[in-house]
């Protein structure tokens, strides 16, 4: 187990490009795998994660091939063509990976065994496996419908209506990707907007798909079955779940400037600019553009005076994954910042919101933490440091780790992770593009 240790840090500097966006890496694996030809892919994130899932895809038939740093082929077998797996699909980390693959695999008339790492194992599938029952797949779960578990796709899957009980995207996808083959629509209506990579990509290789507002403002998409996917270039731009980081330490560092280029800005997703924004944040977004249909920008941060705010509940779905760096921000603060809504932070790969408080805790923040919500008093600004000084448990958890690794480049002592392994399943190459722009991190405590 790697242990990474953050030091006081001098101002950071640099422009960089962060890793590719996981979540569209994932679905340009899946998606290229079930068109007809070749889906040729510049810019795939090559963490952990998403080497799982181009694994899982070789392992049910389809070509998936790397020609060079973040550029691969996938030879796709067409809409229902994938084939029964000779061994486990091992998603190892990846919640996304697990959830959607599912969906995929409901669609076909095989059996196939998820398994996964212990972080993944103790998370909950029942929110996909309730669904994919309906469509026709049937389960064999460990206690709690959680992994290792076998699912036995519909031979006639059904195209259902289903309501979202809580806003995922995860959950979208997978009734979407089951969806693709089954006759007529299959129907999906979440209560509030999620990320929609699903249904943009979807669009982008062929399917029909319709995405209406709902007067109480959520979304009822619609997904017309049996399409003619064809393989296309997808461009994957920089992960702003990553970006975020770099970002937050030119926030709270003093004296920094740093430019992250090319980050996907997704309305959906692009939640922490607004928050960052909010706490008073000196960001702009440069030479904006689209590609392949996702809003790209180049991100630029300088040293921050940043204050407290309330954070609402709305806004969950299009930061869930920057809480964890964002909490970190707001220790750095003047005033108090109250965040809403976070009851999804409960079943990431830890216990979010649990582990980021104690954390805070133990490095000499202030912080109140309620059901769904946590008040972080911040320590009132530019120049004051966290006392710091501790060993961090990362709870197999790349955004606590790396949140915590941030906070130490403004403490008066040294903050250490205890297992900076993690980090690779989103984020490969973190160590050294933070050392890049100035930031003290070592190895070992």
């Amino acid at each position: 187990m790697p242990t990474l240790t953050a030091h006081p840090s001098t101002p950071l500097h640099g422009i960089v490009r962060v890793p590719g966006d996981k979540s569209i890496s994932h679905r340009a694996l899946m998606l290229g795998a079930v068109a007809l030809g070749q889906t040729h892919v510049t810019g795939m994130l090559e963490g952990e994660d998403v080497l799982c899932t181009a694994a899982a895809m070789r392992a049910m038939g389809a070509k998936v091939e790397r020609l060079a740093d973040g550029e691969w082929n996938i030879h796709g077998l067409g809409v229902g063509g994938l084939l029964a797996p000779h061994e486990d699909l091992d998603m190892g980390n990846s919640g996304t990976a697990a959830r959607l693959l599912m969906g995929l695999v409901a669609g076909h008339d095989f059996s196939a065994t998820f398994v996964g790492d212990a972080s993944l194992s103790s998370r909950p599938m029942k929110r996909v496996i309730d669904p994919l029952s309906q469509v026709g797949a049937t389960f064999k779960a460990a206690e709690g419908g959680r992994l290792p578990l076998t699912l036995t796709g519909a031979k006639d899957p059904m195209p259902i209506t289903y309501e979202l009980p809580v806003a995922s995207a995860q959950v979208k996808s997978a009734v979407l990707l089951a969806g693709l083959n089954a006759p007529g629509q299959t129907v999906v209506i979440e209560p509030k907007p999620t990320r929609d990579h699903s249904e943009k990509m979807l669009a982008h290789f062929g399917a029909h798909i319709t995405v209406e507002e709902l007067a109480d403002g959520g979304r009822r998409i619609t997904l017309k079955g049996r399409p003619e996917l064809t393989g296309r270039d997808v461009i994957v731009p920089a992960d702003i779940s990553s970006a975020a980081f770099p970002l937050v330490a030119a926030a709270i560092v003093p004296g920094s400037d740093v430019t992250v280029t090319g980050v996907g800005l997704n309305p959906l997703r692009a939640g922490v600019i607004e928050t960052l924004k909010d706490m008073g944040a000196n960001i702009e977004v440069l030479n904006r553009r689209v590609e392949a249909g996702e809003d790209l920008g180049d991100v630029r941060m300088r040293a921050s005076a940043l204050k407290g705010c309330t954070v609402p509940a709305s806004r969950a779905p299009a930061q869930i994954d920057e809480y964890p760096v964002l909490f970190v921000a707001a220790a750095l603060a003047q005033g108090d910042t109250r965040f809403e809504g976070l009851e999804e932070l409960r079943v990431k790969e830890s216990d979010r919101l649990s582990v980021m408080a104690d954390g805070l805790k133990a490095c000499g923040v202030v912080v109140e933490q309620g059901e769904d919500w946590l008040l972080v008093h911040g320590l009132g600004g530019t120049e004051k440091r966290v006392p710091g000084g501790v060993m961090i448990a990362s709870h197999l958890d790349h955004r606590i780790a790396m949140a915590f690794l941030v906070l130490g480049l403004v403490s008066e002592r040294p903050i250490a992770v205890d297992d900076a392994s993690p980090i690779n399943t989103s984020f490969p190459g973190f160590q050294a593009l933070m050392q890049g722009l100035g930031a003290n991190l070592t190895e070992g405590e």
